[in-house]
């Protein structure tokens, strides 16, 4: 009998120098440093970089990375124009997925033969630089669209998480929010062989282009198994609404046996390691805000779960209502994600291309025995077919 490992669990299927989780430290761990130490002491460009280039950069580095983003803040008007078709009732998901294609199909446009859309390492790092520019005009574009609110234009004299924030709310972010997102974006950038990333990986190794992978990944991302998470965080915090409705609300949800997102994770056993770091920019967000009445919430349902289940939290308990104290729509939280995210992906893709081959799993059949079309007659062409030994190309 084969042995079957569901969702690959427990399944190595390749290397990778991007990113582990320590097992001595249950640190996450970005070409080997810790996420919460580049959380604690980097800006989100230096992580991108480090995610791309395998060493954090020197200010000039720095420099240049920040300048060539800075440069590709701005959404071309087909961009917007490709949202503005979709209906404001479509997921901001859909809005990304097809902003991301539209980018794709005009920075390829005009090359006729598939392999040539691939790529050189040099060509996607470039592509890799200008996704990540662009992506919080086109986070930022769904929010405001949906609110009935023009566009605002980007800001060169701005970080990358500062100006995530300008561009969403049209204010001068506040230093507390700037430093509570530009943590979140370093945690969320890269997590090894999850589901979108090992998704963004399969599309790579068929040789298709960078941005038909990070069109797929955003496609994964989109579950609520997977980045949905953060947003079903709040769903359920607000169906609570109140500390002291957290024991009934459990007792009825653990009843019906209901999954309670924002705990638990198939890597994580002894707990997320980047809850501690995104918890603390909450606990900055609250006190800024004013709001303990979250604080009461959030920990009254974490005691509950984690003495019931021995579950600890994940990182999308904190975020989802870190996002939400910052003002952003709750639709708005996995778009977030693809924003931290693109990096994590990007490196992925080079990384691919660089030892490729073609990601083609078994599966064991356990359907009907081979059986025959009433009234059917094999032809000669058929059965000389049927006589060949086995052969595929799928």
């Amino acid at each position: 009998m084969t042995d079957i490992k569901k969702g690959l669990a427990g399944v190595y299927v390749d290397y990778t120098a991007i990113s582990k989780v320590n097992p001595e430290t249950n640190s996450l761990l970005y070409r080997g440093y810790p996420v919460q130490e580049l959380a604690a002491t980097q800006p989100f460009e230096a992580v991108a970089y480090l995610l791309w280039h395998g060493g954090l950069p020197t200010d000039d580095e720095l420099a240049a990375l920040r300048a060539t983003e800075r440069a590709h803040r701005g959404l071309a008007p087909e961009v917007k124009a490709a949202i503005d078709l979709l209906p404001t009732g479509a997921h901001p998901m859909d809005e990304i997925r097809t902003a991301v294609s539209v980018i794709g199909a005009t920075e390829t446009a005009g090359i006729t033969n598939v392999l040539d859309a691939v790529g050189t390492p040099a060509e996607n790092l470039e592509r890799s630089v200008r996704l990540f520019a662009a992506l919080p005009a086109i986070v930022a574009y769904g929010q405001r669209r949906r609110r009935g609110l023009d566009p605002v234009e980007p800001r060169d004299d701005l970080d990358y998480s500062a100006n995530l924030l300008w561009l969403t709310f049209g204010e001068e972010p506040d230093p507390v929010v700037v430093d509570a997102v530009n943590r979140s974006m370093i945690l969320y950038a890269e997590h090894s062989f999850n589901a979108s990333t090992f998704t963004a990986r399969v599309v790579t190794s068929t040789l298709s282009d960078l941005y038909s992978a990070v069109v797929a990944a955003i496609g994964a991302l989109k579950g609520p198994l997977h980045g949905g998470a953060n947003e079903a965080v709040l769903h359920i915090l607000n169906e609570i609404g109140d500390a002291a409705n957290v024991v009934p609300w459990l007792d009825e949800a653990l009843g019906q046996k209901r999954k309670i997102m924002g705990f638990g994770h198939r890597v994580y056993k002894r707990g997320d390691s980047r809850v501690p770091t995104m918890k603390a920019a909450l606990d900055m967000l609250i006190a800024h805000y004013d709001r303990p009445d979250v604080a009461e919430l959030y920990e009254t349902l974490e005691r509950e779960f984690v003495s019931r289940k021995g579950i600890y939290p994940n990182l999308d308990y904190p975020s989802g209502p870190a996002y939400n104290l910052i003002g952003f729509d709750v639709l708005t939280f996995t778009p977030l994600f693809v924003a931290s995210r693109i990096t994590g992906w990007t490196a992925h893709i080079i990384e691919q291309q660089s030892a490729n081959a073609l990601i083609r799993p078994l599966s064991e059949y356990n359907g009907p025995d081979e059986r025959h079309v009433p009234g059917y007659v094999a032809d000669a062409a058929a059965l000389a077919v049927a006589d060949r030994p086995e052969e595929s190309a799928g």
